[in-house]
């Protein structure tokens, strides 16, 4: 972005086949601009349409911006590169939000906050402009999910009309092209630290005789499947752990003996698949890990103390010793189930009694050449890698 001292807001609208609102939503937002005595401007990310909406745009006062990439982000995005103000505000072209009543965003921008959301639902929705499902499960529900995972502040994770300063923005380095830019905003500004505050606003059914691009159930699991992805500690780490924790205690119940629940009595069998939980949860926590520190090099997460200090003390050459140390007394389970069966001139065993020794020294190897290769991989990732110039 490219801030200058003669703009102070750039509302900025994405674009895709508007030609029905487009000139209205840019002559709202102008009316604003001159209402408020606001030296601003209004700039259009043209996503490519092919009804004539840029023509229609420029028409009404805007500048429009080519957007070649697909993708609600990727349009926003570039609009907002090409902007010359200080604070941004972004809104849908479709006249489901009033370019008219902005103040209220703006006069948070100038208070110091970094990214000002709209909450429709302080505001009001009217009849027909959100359907049921969105409304009441939706957004409610993925609003939900996010102020858990994040400890975000904002109530309306989904609404489209936001104003955030170019600072903030440059700070963000946005990367998602499509529905899930709004998410990667808020989730960012959270993590980040970033001043963040509401502001209520309202929606009405929009101007188009088309349907909406958005698809609920599709773009729902979009924003899920990408708030899951910021937050390796839901997705990975603690199912993880907790699948560890369960193997381990069954396991270990079982390695005196069978035990009976009423009439249903739980012997090696059970053992085998408690032992299994304990091979997958160590891979998703595994897991966890590797994807926190390469989210973090690229960008999608903020630094991490916690890491700095894991690559401080949870060295390569610690890792080789655990690993080895696992494998070893696999290993060591291993020679003495053969010492036993050997006593037993190799003949038949009793399948209970050998494979309470068999399975922990299995699963003692796998999990020892796991934190092998785990510990190479981390190890990696954690190489200070110096970017070629540019």
């Amino acid at each position: 972005m490219r801030a200058t001292p003669d703009v102070e807001l750039s509302i900025v609208m994405p674009c895709l086949n508007e030609a029905e609102t487009i000139e209205t939503c840019v002559r709202k937002a102008l009316h604003f601009l001159s209402v408020e005595s606001v030296r601003g401007e209004v700039v259009v990310g043209d996503n490519g349409s092919t009804d004539g909406s840029p023509e229609f745009a420029r028409r009404a006062g805007a500048r429009v911006v080519s957007v070649a990439h697909r993708g609600y982000g990727a349009a926003l995005y570039h609009a907002t590169l090409a902007a010359h103000g200080k604070y941004v505000i972004m809104g849908d072209a479709d006249d489901s939000y009033d370019f008219t009543a902005l103040m209220p965003f703006l006069v948070r921008l100038r208070e110091g906050y970094d990214l000002v959301v709209g909450n429709r639902f302080m505001g009001g929705i009217d009849a027909g402009a959100m359907p049921f499902k969105n409304r009441r499960i939706g957004n409610p529900v993925l609003t939900g999910i996010g102020r858990v995972l994040f400890h975000s502040p904002v109530g309306d994770f989904h609404c489209g009309l936001r104003g955030y300063s170019a600072a903030a923005f440059e700070r963000l380095d946005m990367r998602a092209t499509g529905m899930e830019f709004a998410s990667e905003m808020i989730i960012k500004s959270t993590l980040r630290g970033l001043r963040i505050c509401e502001v209520s606003t309202t929606l009405k059914k929009d101007g188009r005789s088309r349907p909406p691009h958005l698809r609920p159930w599709r773009d729902g699991w979009r924003h899920l499947r990408f708030m899951l992805l910021f937050s390796p500690r839901w997705l990975f780490l603690y199912p993880g752990l907790a699948m560890v924790a369960l193997g381990l205690v069954v396991g270990g119940v079982l390695m005196a003996g069978p035990i009976w629940i009423g009439r249903i009595g739980l012997d090696v069998g059970t053992m085998v698949y408690a032992m299994a939980l304990v091979l997958l949860g160590s891979h998703m926590a595994s897991f966890a890990f590797l994807s926190k520190v390469y989210a973090v090099q690229e960008g999608l997460l903020p630094g991490d103390p916690t890491l700095t200090r894991l690559f401080r003390y949870l060295t390569l050459e610690v890792g080789l010793l655990v690993g080895f140390g696992l494998m070893t007394a696999g290993f060591g389970g291993g020679v003495y189930a053969v010492g036993r069966w050997s006593a037993r001139g190799f003949g038949p065993l009793d399948p209970q009694q050998a494979l309470r020794i068999v399975i922990p020294s299995c699963l003692a190897l796998a999990l020892g050449w796991q934190v092998i290769l785990t510990s190479f991989f981390f190890s990696i990732l954690g190489l200070k890698t110096r970017k070629a110039a540019t």
